[in-house]
């Protein structure tokens, strides 16, 4: 608008309170940020900080919890896209691989077990109707992958325990969301009739979103490989946009959108395409960003006076000690029993197992059915999730050390080294050695001697060391290597990493 439009009348007041709001939405996300650092001073998951401070700002303000409940599902919508889309990234299918077995065990018939005993122990102690016990147990059963990235921040589970938490996490939010719509689904019919249309519903909503994104991943990965942009900065918008496309494409199709855009995820995770680098470190703070506006989105919707006058408190933390200590282990323990794992790992995964934005996203797909009781099945879900993320989000890392399982941290690193070049450099590679590889112990003259593998830098602990011939390789070293060519790829991967258990 030309200024002197502006200056002949147009009302700045409405100026001014743009820039009021904007600059305390603007401190209220600095504070968020910030509280990530007392998260690790007090020993409470950020997720619990941003989901009780919007909740007692609702309480306190209450034209903050004004927001439709259909603004709050598409915006946790977005930010759950983010989340998992960066998190697929994150895994990778090299990654994937090994663990798949159980990962898609307790992904999919954990989740279903899990929500048919939630839905029982309502139903019997609480005396909830079938059909709302049901959505409640299913609201419930799957974990997050906002919680669980979080909680373990840059802390690095050793083994395969860790790649099966977080691989479940991704895993089972399409499979809780799906298993919600057919439900709902099923709720208009009767009978055999309600049990088939939510069959069918529950078969479409995985398969279609599994041929979209792999079919969807694949095309993104060509167009990163393929076509060259004129600035840097916009590739990592192109796969952002890519990802959100093939969110809308599988939702289009009926088919479970966040199921495709994991998976689209996976694929790209371990792929070599220009400015790579450049798109993870994107997408993994708008992954961050994701977490902090979905649980304070969440948040603003819970009364927490509310949680009272509901009878929610109570029925929510005898669930929520029943899904910690007795149905999860139960069944997710029972479900690892096949797998090649210890004991103490079967009982760090089932306790990891946190609840977090996609429960409580679940639960507002109850506010707009026609079921009874909603607005206290939502509040039971809340107090679920708190009780999840600040005990046994809280409890995670004195777990793993009691069960024996090891966390390995990993400090943030300010400053990187790096050169660029306009042809991808096949021959040269960015590793970290794994613990129990087979480099581990190793010399760099051994490496070039026996492997023709050429070390050329290794970063310790953050430090740089000077390579020498006699220089050894230690677990937890990020290295950079030259071969011979490209072709050595995946043995050179398989030296360095972990050997399957």
């Amino acid at each position: 608008m030309p200024v002197g439009l502006l200056a002949a009348g147009e009302p700045t007041g409405e100026l001014t309170t743009f820039g009021v709001v904007l600059g305390a939405v603007a401190l209220a996300a600095m504070a968020a940020v910030l509280s990530n650092r007392l998260s690790d001073l007090i020993r409470v998951p950020a997720p619990a900080l941003f989901l009780f401070a919007a909740a007692a700002a609702s309480d306190l303000f209450p034209r903050l919890g004004t927001l439709a409940i259909g603004t709050v599902r598409e915006i946790v919508t977005v930010a759950l896209i983010l989340v998992l889309f960066s998190g697929g990234m994150e895994i990778g299918w090299r990654r994937l691989r090994p663990a798949l077995v159980p990962v898609l065990s307790i992904g999919v018939l954990g989740t279903v077990f899990t929500a048919v005993a939630l839905a029982a122990a309502a139903h019997l102690l609480f005396d909830f109707a079938w059909l709302p016990a049901l959505l409640l147990g299913t609201a419930l059963a799957p974990t997050d992958p906002a919680a669980v990235f979080s909680v373990l921040g840059r802390r690095e589970v050793v083994g395969r325990a860790g790649t099966i938490l977080e691989g479940e996490s991704g895993a089972n939010d399409p499979v809780g969301i799906a298993l919600m719509l057919s439900l709902l689904a099923a709720g208009t019919a009767s009978g055999w009739s309600a049990v088939g249309t939510g069959l069918r519903e529950f078969v479409l909503q995985l398969g279609i979103g599994g041929v979209v994104g792999l079919l969807g991943g694949r095309v993104l990965l060509l167009l990163m490989r393929r076509v060259s942009l004129p600035s840097e900065g916009l590739y990592p918008l192109q796969v952002l946009f890519g990802g959100a496309a093939v969110y809308g494409l599988a939702t289009l199709a009926h088919g479970s959108g966040f199921l495709a855009v994991f998976l689209a995820g996976i694929l790209i995770g371990d792929a070599r395409a220009p400015f790579k680098l450049e798109i993870e470190r994107f997408h993994g703070a708008l992954a961050s960003l994701g977490e902090i506006v979905a649980f304070t989105v969440l948040g603003l919707g819970v009364s927490l006076r509310g949680l009272h006058e509901q009878r929610a408190l109570l029925v929510g933390l005898v669930l929520a000690v029943l899904l910690a200590l007795l149905i999860r282990p139960l069944l997710v323990g029972g479900l690892l029993t096949v797998v090649r794992l210890r004991w103490g790992e079967r009982i760090f995964i089932a306790w990891s197992g946190l609840k977090g934005a996609v429960p409580i996203l679940l639960a507002t797909f109850i506010l707009t059915a026609d079921v009874p009781e909603q607005v206290r099945l939502f509040d039971v879900v809340f107090v679920v999730v708190a009780f999840s993320v600040v005990v046994q989000g809280g409890l995670v890392p004195t777990v793993a050390r009691l069960c024996g399982v090891r966390m390995r941290s990993h400090p943030l690193q300010p400053f990187a080294v790096g050169l660029r070049v306009s042809d991808e450099p096949r021959a040269v590679r960015r590793l970290r050695v794994a613990d129990g590889s087979a480099v581990v112990g190793r010399t760099v003259r051994e490496l070039s001697r026996d492997e023709g593998i050429w070390v050329n830098l290794v970063s310790r602990g953050g430090q740089q060391l000077g390579v020498q011939a006699d220089t050894t390789l230690a677990a937890g070293d990020e290295v950079l290597v030259t071969t011979h060519n490209a072709e050595d790829h995946d043995r050179t991967t398989a030296l360095f990493d972990a050997p399957p258990d």
